[in-house]
């Protein structure tokens, strides 16, 4: 990647009985899917959480990021979910759940950003209150297993929020890390203040052609495809789509599409981001014989909006920040893939 390609520039036990309520708060959002609302960006002083909604993770192993959000001239609260550990979880569903409702309802958090993914935010999804975080919005930062909170609040708060690294990506020494790690991690600063994002990715001869504006949305594939038919379950019509994932092999990101058609994700789109999709090796004598791109192509033949693989987003080093709910236009061309923000 050519680094000048880029921008240069307790919650109440009690909540559980009210799920009605709750689902009641989120319908008046599903009526007008086209509004969203953008966090304020950060200014110097402001401070930023860092909590565990979902895997471990220790305050050593986070300390890079406490220093380098220090470095960017913000202050850090550090969630009581850091250092605990309940088996693979941060903590029981209790701890996760308050410390996160916490951070979203504490006035002085302007944003969050979380220790690291794996699994766990669905066991405590539903029983988030996002009323005082709907009204004061602030930016939730993060991927992977967070994909579960960036689909449920743009379906029900209509709040964007930022796909991107974590704690667990921010090198320990800044002076032997690769540049393309240090680009991905200070754009995340670019976003927060405001600047107006633009990403190029590689030309792939695989490329679907084609130019589209639309709202960003997606996530981790596996994680979007768990949530059809919840009340997570993201919207895409009119939305330029961006899905990436790690360690599946081609049979199940096969099936995940089909997921994607089948549920009729695919159908209304303004354009499809294919990011970085880390292949399992299929088992001897199992050979799926689809690559990535022939599986996505199966699904997108009958459509005619703009699709591009390799897009800088995922499990990999590569992985830049990407503003979710905020519309970006798209140009793919036989010399040029270009996301910008508008």
């Amino acid at each position: 990647m050519n680094r000048k390609n880029f921008l240069s520039s307790i919650v109440p036990l009690g909540l559980a009985t009210n799920i009605t309520a709750l689902y009641k708060f989120r319908s008046v959002f599903d009526q007008n899917d086209s509004s969203i609302i953008s966090p304020p960006f950060l200014k110097p002083g402001d401070t930023i959480g860092i909590t565990c909604p979902a895997g471990s993770i220790s305050l050593e192993e986070i300390q890079p990021a406490i220093n380098k959000i220090k470095d960017w001239g913000y202050r850090v609260r550090i969630g009581d979910t850091i250092g605990k550990k309940d088996f693979t979880l941060a903590g029981t569903d209790q701890e996760r759940l308050l410390d996160l409702q916490q951070m979203l309802d504490d006035s002085s958090v302007k944003a969050i950003l979380f220790g690291r993914g794996g699994y766990g935010i669905v066991r405590i999804i539903d029983l988030l209150d996002l009323k005082k975080f709907t009204l004061h919005p602030k930016w939730i930062i993060g991927f992977s297993d967070i994909t579960v909170l960036h689909s449920h609040i743009n379906r029900n708060c209509k709040v964007a929020s930022l796909h991107s690294k974590m704690c667990n990506s921010f090198p320990s020494d800044w002076s032997s890390a690769d540049p393309v790690q240090i680009d991905t991690i200070e754009f995340i600063k670019q976003c927060i203040i405001g600047k107006k994002m633009m990403y190029t990715a590689p030309v792939n001869v695989k490329n679907k052609m084609g130019k589209a504006t639309g709202q960003l949305v997606g996530g981790n594939l596996k994680t979007l495809e768990s949530m059809s038919g919840t009340a997570s379950d993201l919207v895409t019509k009119n939305k330029l789509l961006f899905v990436e994932d790690t360690g599946e092999y081609l049979y199940s990101i096969d099936r995940m599409f089909w997921n994607l058609q089948r549920t009729g994700k695919l159908n209304d789109l303004r354009g499809l981001i294919i990011g970085g999709f880390k292949v399992k090796p299929d088992d001897p004598g199992e050979e799926f014989g689809k690559t990535v791109e022939q599986i996505v192509l199966e699904k997108v033949k009958k459509y005619n909006y703009p699709v591009c693989f390799d897009f800088p987003v995922g499990h990999q080093k590569n992985n830049y920040p990407l503003k979710c709910g905020v519309v970006h236009h798209l140009v793919v061309s036989q010399s040029n893939v270009s996301l910008k923000e508008n």
